[in-house]
């Protein structure tokens, strides 16, 4: 294409070909160590946010590219092939797609209304390199409905008000392929500043933005799941904390007088996950004077585990107040989990204490048994019969009973919180304490401070009289 003036410059010329050069091996090496990056990545196509990291990587490799080409587009400058000396291509020979192929160029002259386009022009446009280029006024031919009146604006302001180009529009082809196709260019002035002819370039830029979608619409996915994990979590947190006792400290028996029991428990959290988990503690005062303390553990993490959590203890609490025994009441659970819509996996310990006998009546769903310490030794209940709840429909459970005596100490937990042979080593620690909540502080230091798979709950008992 001749040089010409533009509006408000002369036509710069191109740099010297040494530091053109030394850009493009810049970009080029550094293309190769972004795809040495991307292909070490290989995140999980099913993962959003492994998408958007993928779609982030794909849209810089593409800039890069279309950096590549500008550069050697610059250093090498638009070659003048007229038309009438293009020789024409085989039609039945298929275009070879290439970088150079995303930016050509045209000129419009609008005293003789010839056009001239570059070759990659006609490779961005799907025409025949043999055919006239299109005028100013057959351009729109090619564009989609919509954007015409885009691209008409675009023309008129240049050629009336000589101002730049600067814009999109989609294109069809003759194979109907849609592309989108970037514009930029200027009017030519004549002395008297009257326009002459309008250049412009066009930048095939259909991959660029098929990327920069994916990017958003990849982001978008990952802030959407993230959000929805976030209101997950704040419902499962307020389920939690709506289930688990608010109390700390030994509840009163109202019908014992003086208290009989010393109670404390803590939760403890997963490491590895930010979703709640099903794991339970609860202790409840009965109307006859007895103690109900139970500890338990659901199978999975989120609102639905928390929800079903709080259906069972609910249950486990209406039972045990019309004295239902734990072995009946396990039953009873089993059959609960065993007919809810979304069936899960449960594990879990009932006591049931009668202070004035200090006799222990308990039954276990295949959950660790209670340890008991007793003057600075302790040692694991004998478990009666008893299978996961939600296991099978008709599970049998046994029933044991044990007799405690005054400063014995009763602790339940969940699997997550520690082997019982670590927990049984603390006896020694646990009968110096003064208190159960004394107890429970030095199982979460014992315990809590590792980076534990799952959540844990632990539930002391400390027979005061």
């Amino acid at each position: 294409m001749p040089p010409h003036v533009s509006a408000d410059r002369s036509a710069a010329q191109p740099p010297g070909r040494g530091s053109v050069d030394a850009l493009i091996t810049q970009t080029r090496r550094l293309k190769g160590d972004m795809d040495a990056v991307r292909q070490d990545a290989r995140s999980d196509a099913t993962d959003p946010q492994g998408r958007w990291q993928r779609a982030l990587y794909d849209l810089a490799l593409h800039q890069l590219d279309d950096l590549d080409t500008h550069l050697a587009q610059l250093r090498d400058g638009p070659p003048p092939v007229p038309a009438a000396e293009r020789a024409p291509a085989e039609p039945s020979a298929p275009r070879r797609e290439s970088l150079l192929s995303r930016v050509g160029s045209a000129e419009w002259n609008l005293l003789t209304d010839e056009a001239v386009w570059s070759e990659e022009l006609y490779g961005i446009l799907g025409r025949d390199p043999a055919a006239p280029p299109l005028t100013l006024d057959e351009l729109p031919a090619l564009v989609l409905d919509e954007d015409r009146p885009k691209l008409t604006a675009m023309v008129t302001d240049c050629l009336i008000d000589a101002r730049p180009i600067d814009g999109e529009f989609r294109v069809v082809r003759p194979d109907g392929e849609h592309r989108t196709v970037h514009m930029m260019g200027e009017p030519v002035l004549d002395s008297e500043g009257g326009t002459t002819s309008m250049w412009a370039v066009l930048r095939d830029v259909s991959e660029l933005r098929r990327s920069q979608r994916a990017v958003r619409e990849s982001r978008d996915s990952l802030q959407r799941q993230r959000h929805r994990a976030q209101t997950e979590h704040r419902l499962a947190v307020e389920l939690q904390e709506a289930v688990l006792p608010p109390w700390r400290g030994s509840p009163r028996l109202p019908h014992q007088g003086p208290r009989s029991l010393d109670l404390a428990a803590h939760y403890l959290p997963a490491a590895t996950t930010s979703q709640i988990g099903g794991d339970w503690y609860d202790a409840l005062e009965l109307s006859d004077g007895q103690t109900l303390l139970s500890v338990g553990d659901l199978t999975g993490h989120g609102p639905t585990v928390t929800s079903t959590t709080a259906m069972l203890l609910g249950a486990l609490r209406g039972m045990a107040m019309a004295g239902t025994r734990p072995a009946q009441l396990m039953s009873w659970l089993n059959q609960l989990l065993d007919a809810t819509v979304q069936p899960a996996l449960g594990s879990a310990v009932c006591c049931r204490y009668r202070p004035d006998t200090r006799t222990l009546m308990w039954a276990q769903a295949g959950h660790p048994v209670p340890l008991l310490f007793r003057d600075g030794t302790g040692r694991r209940l004998d478990a009666p019969e008893g299978v996961l709840l939600g296991a099978t429909a008709r599970a049998a459970y046994g029933q044991a009973e044990e007799t405690l005596e005054e400063g014995d100490l009763l602790l339940l937990h969940t699997d997550g919180l520690a082997p019982a042979d670590r927990l049984l080593g603390l006896a020694p620690r646990l009968d110096r304490a003064r208190t159960a909540q004394e107890c429970v502080r030095m199982v979460v230091e014992e315990c809590g401070e590792s980076e534990r798979a799952d959540d844990a709950c632990v539930l002391v008992a400390r027979v005061t009289r």
